[in-house]
């Protein structure tokens, strides 16, 4: 289990996230939302040990992050970037292999096991056949899923997802959060993904957390977050939130 216990980042005199508090358990999908510059990317960062924390503490099964080595940490969580920048001559099979340096020994060479790790986590993102080509080869969606191997690969208990739907035409977007939830659900992986889109949220989120201005204004299930009145005062765009029996709420402009 992951819990973030009331941290706050700083960027120069700028408080970005202040006193940000919940849980994230073992089979869940936690998305967080809210408008551009609302602190998701911040939060994924802070998580991750990017950005220093200027209060509060995140505790995996009751170990502080903050006390743990750089490697120690990449053995707790994982984090899948948006595919951009990404170095176009390593192939897919290197870039996924890096996913086991937080298990390397002093060496740092690969076992069989390491190998065979990397292989099941391809198998799982369809990416195997993928192996021998090129980053700089590869659609969006494929280097999304191959980023998404790279994470699996840490053999992480926590997976962290920034924005991993952003430039993906639709077919990509449905095929990656199909599989992020089957990993969850499966694999009982706590997945924290911040997204753009509310629907995605609402269609694949166990529950949702809203971020504004750094604070976190709400947290709950998509029908109890994904309000309306809430979501068009956050916004400032009048939207309605369409009932669907048995289904997560459709958000559309009114």
């Amino acid at each position: 289990m992951l819990s973030v216990q009331s941290i706050s980042v700083n960027y120069g005199q700028r408080q970005a996230l202040r006193e940000v508090s919940f849980q994230l358990q073992p089979g869940e999908i936690l998305g967080v939302i809210g408008p551009n510059g609302a602190g998701k990317t911040t939060l994924v960062r802070a998580l991750s040990g990017v950005l220093p924390l200027a209060g509060g503490h995140i505790l995996v099964e009751d170990h502080d992050l903050g006390r743990m080595s750089e490697m120690a940490r990449a053995r707790q969580m994982a984090v899948v970037p948006q595919a951009r920048n990404l170095p176009g001559a390593f192939t897919v099979w290197e870039m996924v292999l890096l996913g086991r340096t937080p298990h390397l020994g002093w060496l740092g060479s690969l076992s069989p096991q390491d190998e065979e790790i990397a292989r099941q986590a391809m198998q799982r993102t369809d990416t195997l056949d993928l192996a021998d080509r090129r980053i700089g080869e590869l659609s969006g969606g494929e280097q999304q899923r191959v980023l998404l191997a790279r994470a699996l690969a840490q053999s992480a208990p926590i997976l962290l997802m920034d924005e991993p739907t952003t430039h993906l035409d639709l077919q990509y977007q449905i095929t990656l959060m199909d599989l992020t939830r089957s990993l969850a659900e499966q694999e009982k992986l706590a997945v924290l993904v911040s997204l753009h889109d509310l629907n995605l949220v609402a269609r694949y989120a166990h529950r949702v957390a809203l971020l504004v201005g750094g604070l976190l204004q709400a947290i709950g299930t998509p029908a109890e977050v994904l309000t309306a009145e809430r979501l068009s005062q956050v916004y400032h765009v009048p939207l309605q939130a369409i009932p669907v029996p048995g289904a997560p709420p459709v958000i559309v402009p009114e």
